[in-house]
């Protein structure tokens, strides 16, 4: 082993650059600067190459971490990026929008006592450095094999699969009722987390590796999904999920309590440089307003930094737990807090007030943690006569997202869901109800992390591909037996 590697004895760790609160304020950009490659050779080679790589393993991808810390390291970058590429279709998103603080990073073995290897930012660095040298080309098979697959759903999950299945000789046709490619990453993901030319530009290299894209197509509407198994020998749903959940509590109705993703579509439409009359009109809007943002995931952390650079007047943020048991990334949170969010801990809503029909506030109530349920998660319990009144004019709902109706919207009774809604699929080949029909990411395992939506969009790409194979093979073997048997 090189002696530049296992430096966390001698070498902190070192995040890039962070910009200043006040300045991130102002602006989208992303916050974090870019590592120069003496700091990533520098971060990367704190990496113990440990026998049993836990970050490895914590990874639903499988990423070979150790092995580009080490190229990193040792300078060898054209190297690293062909390792980090080869389990990830999209590294450069997930270094990121991962919360690396929950996966590989928070199970890196020198973590307690050294604090971790800054995987994420040294990932991010050895994909941005291959775009700039023109390592990374559109996918092309080795030849084509004369048959097709159609996607239904362009965000992580669909292209992960439309670029591995691409690579193996298919022709694959991907269907979005959006106008781009991208799904969650564009209209969901905030600019200070994902700039959009990020993920753009891998539209742009997917489109010249042949991949044939229908935007703007609405399955179901413009083309059923009947007629897309008469085109294609398969056919992949990879929706996500999009339909906002909801509280059934009073004062819902009144004008500016909103879905977190209709406010968070607003404004990434409008940086894409969109018309968008309910930005425009103030509707999804926060600029000088009292914003209230409830929930405690990263979809709340989304609008709470969103609402502050759109000028509100103040952010406060309710959640009925405390601030150890946010399922949203804690570093997410350490942002927020920084650029000025107030978290209401422990406190959940009772009702919206208003007057005139629109919102003037939160009715709340304080709460405290009691045992734990059959889950191990505690339970949570309102304390008697602790109501407060949080003043609002723009409530943002950020409460989960759950599936659409998907029989319903695609006329096909016979697709079958579980009692949550998402779609039943074998789980060893991944194939719905529907012969060759295929479904994957979030539509399958519900709302969950971008990391896993390409995961699982790799893993259909493989069963797609192991059936189509195997069904050609069966129809190319039938005239033989029929003339033998003649």
């Amino acid at each position: 082993m090189p002696d530049r590697m296992l430096q966390f004895v001698r070498l902190p760790q070192r995040q890039p650059e962070k910009r200043q609160a006040e300045q991130r304020r102002e602006d989208f950009n992303e916050i974090y600067r870019p590592f120069p490659q003496e700091k990533a050779s520098e971060q990367a080679s704190r990496c113990s190459q440990c026998g049993v790589p836990f970050c490895q393993v914590h990874c639903p991808l499988n990423n070979n971490i150790p092995d580009w810390l080490k190229l990193t390291a040792e300078g060898r970058m054209e190297e690293a990026y062909e390792i980090a590429s080869a389990t990830n279709t999209f590294p450069e998103i997930c270094g990121r929008v991962c919360p690396q603080d929950r996966l590989c990073e928070g199970n890196c073995v020198i973590e307690k006592g050294f604090n971790s290897v800054t995987i994420g930012a040294v990932e991010r660095h050895i994909v941005e450095t291959a775009w700039s040298n023109g390592w990374v080309q559109p996918p092309q098979p080795r030849a084509e094999l004369g048959l097709s697959v159609g996607i239904v759903g362009a965000g992580p999950g669909g292209l992960a699969a439309a670029e591995r299945l691409r690579v193996k000789g298919y022709e694959v046709h991907v269907y979005d009722r959006y106008d781009r490619a991208g799904g969650l990453l564009i209209y969901g993901i905030p600019n200070f987390k994902l700039e959009k030319e990020v993920v753009l530009r891998r539209w742009k290299q997917f489109q010249d590796g042949g991949i044939h894209f229908h935007m703007g197509c609405a399955v179901g509407t413009d083309v059923t999904l009947a007629e897309l198994r008469e085109r294609h020998d398969a056919v992949l749903i990879a929706t996500g999920v999009y339909k906002a959940r909801d509280i059934a509590i009073p004062g819902n109705e009144l004008s500016g309590v909103v879905p977190a993703l209709e406010f968070l579509t607003a404004s990434n439409r409008k940086g894409l440089g969109d018309e968008v009359a309910a930005f425009d009109d103030g509707s999804l809007n926060a600029e000088g307003r009292d914003v209230v943002v409830i929930g405690g995931g990263d979809t709340t952390m989304d609008c709470l930094r969103t609402s502050i650079r759109q000028g509100a007047r103040s952010v406060t943020c309710l959640y009925r737990r405390d601030k150890a048991n946010m399922p949203g990334s804690m570093r997410e949170v350490y942002n927020a807090e920084e650029e000025g969010v107030h978290f209401a801990w422990l406190a959940a809503p009772e009702a919206f007030v208003g007057e005139g029909g629109k919102v003037t506030g939160v009715r709340s109530i304080r709460m405290h943690l009691g045992l734990p349920d059959a889950t191990g998660r505690q339970q949570v319990e309102p304390i008697p006569d602790s109501h407060f009144t949080q003043k609002a004019d723009l409530v943002i709902k950020a409460l989960g997202f759950d599936p659409e109706d998907m029989p319903r919207m695609f006329d096909e009774a016979a697709l079958t869901v579980s009692r949550w809604g998402t779609i039943k699929v074998d789980p060893r080949t991944l194939m719905t109800s529907l012969p060759g029909v295929f479904a994957a990411g979030d539509i399958v395992r519900g709302a969950s992390l971008v990391v896993w939506a390409i995961r699982d969009g790799r893993d259909a790409a493989d069963q797609i591909d192991a059936h189509v194979r195997a069904n050609a093979a069966r129809t190319d073997a039938r005239p033989t037996a029929k003339v033998a048997a003649e």
